[in-house]
């Protein structure tokens, strides 16, 4: 455990199963993203204050761009501020390979240079007060 410093993040990676795809053209709902801005942020919260903290609010969700079954996600929060008990957080989903399968290639994928930002919030957690 680190002390809570503001600059510290937390990356994630994950594979967009298809048993999670919701809509046609294997979109996967917004919720999906909330998902894992809470694994994110509690690894973060562990980290610095050495308990997973509870997630207060989300404020300034945009959706980006669509996230699609058979994307790789990458997931970031970045601690913005340190309060006494609660901790302002930045984050993202980037999908940074997407699959692309045809008929011969059912399999076919390609990373992208550039990674596609597809969801961006903010939130604030709350952590329970130093021990002592």
């Amino acid at each position: 455990m680190t002390a809570p410093e503001v600059g510290t993040s937390v990356v994630h990676r994950r594979y967009v199963p298809f048993s999670d795809a919701h809509y046609a053209g294997n979109l996967v709902d917004g919720a999906y993203s909330m998902k894992l801005f809470g694994d994110v942020a509690t690894e973060l919260c562990i980290r610095t204050d050495g308990d997973e903290g509870l997630l207060a609010s989300y404020s300034d969700v945009q959706f980006h761009a669509p996230v699609r079954a058979g994307d790789v996600l990458e997931i970031t929060c970045t601690l913005t501020r340190v309060g006494t008990r609660s901790r302002g957080l930045d984050l993202s989903v980037h999908v940074v390979a997407r699959g692309e399968p045809t008929v011969e290639r059912p399999g076919a994928a390609r990373p992208f240079d550039e990674p596609l930002l597809a969801t961006s919030a903010t939130a604030t957690v709350v952590v329970p007060p130093p021990a002592g």
